[in-house]
């Protein structure tokens, strides 16, 4: 199911992407949280969405009001057209991620989850992300959280790669030192 998930987020983000469109990526992620929320509150519109006796026309109807209610740009109601018809609805979410994980792979951006021990000011922040920006040569979109038990410093992840600046762990690496002394 994998390459069909990557398969439909690539293609998506071609239309995003494409400059004749002028969706903006933000926007269209926004619309499709939108549309991925609206399936997960509403059981029964997921089921007639998902339903293979419903006519492709009536869904599309349906699809029709809600994408024109929640405002939606041509494109998004056309890929999540395209997802009900081909009956890939169920994979929504998932496709989604990789969607987002396209479009930041195109734009050269890269998602970091920075951990610190105290809330950081906003020119904290953005000195933060200009060295994480340095370290892996893409633009850095950060997510905060604050972790108590960290003493001091940050520990950043940037996909599998972890750089831990904590005082909690230079006291682990000092510890380890001692223990193999």
């Amino acid at each position: 199911m994998a390459s069909v998930v990557g398969t439909y987020a690539r293609a998506f983000a071609d239309v995003v992407m494409a400059t004749k469109n002028q969706l903006d990526s933000a926007r269209a992620l926004q619309e499709l949280r939108g549309i991925e929320a609206l399936l997960k509150e509403s059981d029964p519109l997921r089921r007639v969405l998902e339903n293979p006796s419903i006519p492709g026309d009536r869904k599309r109807a349906v699809l029709d009001a809600i994408t024109k209610r929640m405002g939606t740009t041509r494109q998004v109601r056309n890929f999540i057209a395209v997802l009900t018809d081909h009956r890939r609805l169920p994979l929504f979410s998932e496709i989604l991620k990789h969607l987002k994980q396209e479009l930041n792979n195109r734009q050269g951006f890269a998602e970091a989850q920075v951990s610190t021990a105290r809330q950081l000011s906003d020119p904290e922040k953005a000195m933060l992300e200009a060295e994480i920006a340095k370290l892996t040569g893409k633009k850095i979109r950060a997510r905060y959280e604050q972790d108590a038990s960290l003493l001091g410093g940050a520990v950043v992840q940037v996909g599998s790669t972890i750089y831990d600046g904590s005082v909690k762990g230079q006291l682990e690496k000092i510890r380890e030192q001692l223990v193999e002394s």
